[in-house]
């Protein structure tokens, strides 16, 4: 029976998908993230797609999304290799995008500081101490440990314009981890046609176990992953390359973008973020090639 099949693919592969117990594992992620992508103190980038489902029977609305259809949630963060660190499946689709994040469990112990994360401090060259963060767009909001980009003041070649470029490489990993799973698995191309109960979670998140799996085998990667997958991008000219994927998932993809919703933000939230711009202009933090797509 599928469930069996599911269950024991997910207790097979229970270890491929966990988040960091230590300062030191943390640092881990936050150094290739800045070697990779060139962004400093980032612990993951984050994201959420609906996982479009069939209309449940006797339901009330719990899983009708804001673009009219029905979805569980599959909220997910991923470090610097395309690996998924953290993955909360299930969420229904009628909770506010503004909410998704919120509901999982990672929420509530970053909130709670169980974590051990590193200690603020400055970044290369900096005085003003600064968190170590998630990199994410603009369905989420604003925070001490969360950034996103600005959406004023925009003007070509302003800082504010730089530092979005700079978030962008870094939060691009997220967005091709998730584009990756509807070209192989091709139940994510349309509505999943399962009884919402855990059968179309463990469907889920068995494919995620699956592609880290398969990202961390040596042997296999390079079939699950060839050259040309993921997006790339020219940094003599700031064009981004599609990946295969987009390719091949173009028209046919059973997922659905999380809503944007302005918020507030406090003030020690924009000062962060206001930092990772500062630094991004400076002699130490700037890289060669981040104006000429601009």
């Amino acid at each position: 029976m599928l469930p069996d099949v599911l269950e024991a693919i997910i207790e097979v592969l229970k270890d491929y998908i966990k988040l960091p117990t230590n300062e030191e594992q943390w640092k881990a992620i936050a150094n290739d993230f800045d070697k990779r992508w060139n962004f400093p103190h980032c612990i993951g980038a984050m994201n959420g797609k609906h996982v479009v489902i069939q209309r449940p029977e006797n339901t009330v609305g719990e899983f009708h999304n804001y673009k009219g259809t029905h979805s569980i949630v599959l909220f997910a963060i991923v470090d610097a290799n395309y690996c998924f660190t953290y993955v909360n499946d299930g969420c229904q689709g009628r909770i506010s995008d503004g909410g998704v994040f919120k509901s999982t469990s990672f929420y509530k112990q970053i909130e709670k500081h169980e974590f051990n994360l590193p200690n603020s401090e400055p970044l290369r060259g900096r005085p003003m101490s600064v968190p170590y963060v998630l990199v994410a767009e603009d369905a989420f909001a604003l925070s001490t440990y969360t950034l996103k980009p600005y959406s004023t003041d925009l003007n070509v070649g302003s800082p504010k314009r730089v530092y979005n470029y700079r978030l962008s490489r870094a939060r691009r990993i997220v967005e091709n981890a998730f584009g990756l799973l509807p070209s192989v698995f091709r139940i994510f191309r349309k509505p999943i046609e399962l009884k919402v109960d855990s059968t179309v979670i463990d469907v889920v998140l068995s494919c995620v176990y699956i592609h880290n799996f398969l990202r961390m085998q040596t042997d296999s990667t390079r079939d699950y992953c060839p050259p040309g997958c993921f997006h790339n991008e020219d940094v003599s000219t700031g064009e981004i390359i599609p990946g295969s994927w987009r390719v091949i998932t173009a028209d046919d993809s059973g997922y659905r973008p999380l809503q944007r919703i302005p918020r507030r933000s406090s003030n020690t939230s924009n000062q962060i973020r206001d930092e990772f711009m500062n630094y991004f202009m400076s002699d130490i933090g700037a890289i060669p090639f981040q104006t000429r797509h601009l």
